[in-house]
């Protein structure tokens, strides 16, 4: 029998293959199964929380896994319910439904300290987890850091005609900066995050607290990342504001800066840890 085989054809599945992400793994949060994917190694381990309809294969994401696999360290990252691969509808989620999701994820996935990195709403999550399990929590990234972004940041861009849109209607939509489809915001997004808002007095973070935010960040303004940095209770903040950093902060200067700045914070754990 003869077998022929088109090695350009094997060549190119080989190359798709090796792009291709591991398949997620899957667990039983508060609003449906929830995907993550979790690399073993040393820790402090590190929890990714992304952004507002983001999801774990973002370019950061990646990154950081990538990193993780390089520096033998343990990474967990997973998608929110109703975002990536996640049950659930995004237009049925809001605020406490997310922190809650990464709470089951904290309490059920991980052991032992762990540094949280929370990306743009993912910094308000983090915010909101450190405030429940600061035992857990070792130090944090915060990437643009969006607390209280639905009523500081989103409502007052809002029309007047908006606004009632939104409260008559339960929701509005608009195009998005960030996708194709139309970005959904929904009343009861607006209203729970008023009832989670951290942004109100000192915020009990005692941990290292690291912010890595963009001048040129039009989603988040820059200023909105040093109140809340003067809000927190920790003695040990350092900010990183990158002159030409846009929201997403994912070119290579922001990828690299974003390495720094978790191996000297770990560094800085490590140390600790001796003395």
């Amino acid at each position: 029998m003869l077998y022929r085989i088109n090695f350009s054809d094997l060549k190119l599945t080989l190359e798709i293959a090796a792009s291709m992400p591991d398949a997620a793994d899957f667990f039983q949060g508060p609003n449906g199964r929830l995907a993550y994917r979790r690399r073993n190694g040393a820790g402090p381990g590190v929890v990714w929380l992304g952004g507002f309809r983001s999801d774990m294969l973002g370019t950061k994401a990646e990154f950081l896994d990538e990193w993780a696999r390089e520096n033998a360290r343990s990474y967990l990252r997973f998608d929110y319910s109703g975002h990536g691969e996640s049950e659930g509808l995004f237009t049925d989620g809001a605020i406490s439904a997310w922190a809650a999701d990464a709470l089951s994820v904290l309490d059920e996935l991980t052991s032992g300290p762990q540094i949280l990195i929370g990306s743009s709403m993912g910094g308000w999550v983090t915010a909101l987890l450190a405030k429940q399990r600061p035992e857990r929590i070792a130090g944090i990234v915060f990437i643009a850091p969006a607390p209280d972004f639905t009523e500081l940041l989103m409502w007052p861009a809002f029309t007047e005609t908006q606004r009632e849109t939104i409260m008559r209607e339960g929701k509005l939509e608009q195009p998005s900066d960030y996708s194709d489809e139309p970005e959904i915001i929904t009343k009861k997004l607006i209203e729970d995050g008023r009832a989670n808002l951290v942004m109100t007095g000192d915020i009990s973070i005692a941990c290292p607290v690291r912010i890595i935010q963009g001048m040129k960040d039009d989603a988040v303004p820059y200023a909105h990342a040093l109140r809340f940095a003067q809000m927190l209770q920790s003695e040990d903040i350092e900010i990183t504001l990158t002159p030409n950093g846009d929201h997403r902060l994912s070119e290579p200067p922001d990828l690299s800066r974003l390495a720094h700045v978790l191996e000297t914070l770990i560094e800085e754990l490590d140390q600790s840890e001796s003395v």
